[in-house]
């Protein structure tokens, strides 16, 4: 899971301005950093400008997915991630990104992309915060952590059944147990084993 970018854009009338972005492109080739970023921002740039006022979309692109959230204000954000990365997630981000955009930079400035938007410089953090969502996403945390425990809990469930048909085969294989005893066991093996584990 990775992100690749991360842009606030004003969707003008018919461009979209880049007002700020913030690119983690390390995993490519040195020679390929400048072009793969300058795609980013083109493809960015193009999915806001197709994308109406008030909408959230994710556009996939290869092993790549571009989700986009354009506020009715004109503000938009766009993140570029793998195709591994929760969408759940990179909307809460996009959500995150342009909340504080707007409280920091003033809308007057969005339209001409003025030097006060060069000052928001946030973005870069949120990157790097976001790059594993398990750690940045409390829902994703508790989700991780509740797939641990089931299969915790399914692995032993598996050595308790295991261990209980082993039990099962000393109590038929024991001569020194009685009928009655045996006929004890199993009525209450049967008795205890009311719930299926699927």
């Amino acid at each position: 899971m990775r992100l690749y970018s991360l842009s606030v854009l004003y969707k003008g009338d018919p461009k979209a301005l880049l007002l700020r972005a913030a690119y983690d492109v390390s995993t490519f080739s040195f020679f390929q950093r400048t072009s793969v970023q300058e795609f980013m921002t083109f493809t960015s740039q193009l999915i806001v400008e197709r994308s109406e006022k008030g909408s959230r979309a994710s556009v996939k692109e290869q092993g790549y997915l571009c989700h986009v959230y354009v506020r009715n204000d004109s503000l938009a954000g766009v993140v570029i991630a793998d195709s591994e990365y929760p969408s759940r997630v990179a909307f809460t981000l996009l959500e995150k990104v342009l909340d504080d955009f707007s409280k920091q930079v003033d809308s007057i400035h969005w339209p001409v992309g003025s030097s006060a938007a060069s000052h928001y410089t946030a973005l870069d953090g949120y990157l790097s915060t976001y790059q594993n969502p398990r750690e940045a996403d409390p829902m994703s945390k508790v989700q991780a952590e509740l797939d641990e425990t089931k299969i915790i809990l399914h692995n032993t469930m598996e050595s308790l059944l295991e261990r209980g048909e082993k039990i099962d085969d000393l109590v038929s294989k024991s001569e020194v147990l009685g009928i009655q005893s045996k006929a004890f066991y199993k009525t209450a093996r049967k008795q205890n084993s009311c719930c299926a584990v699927m």
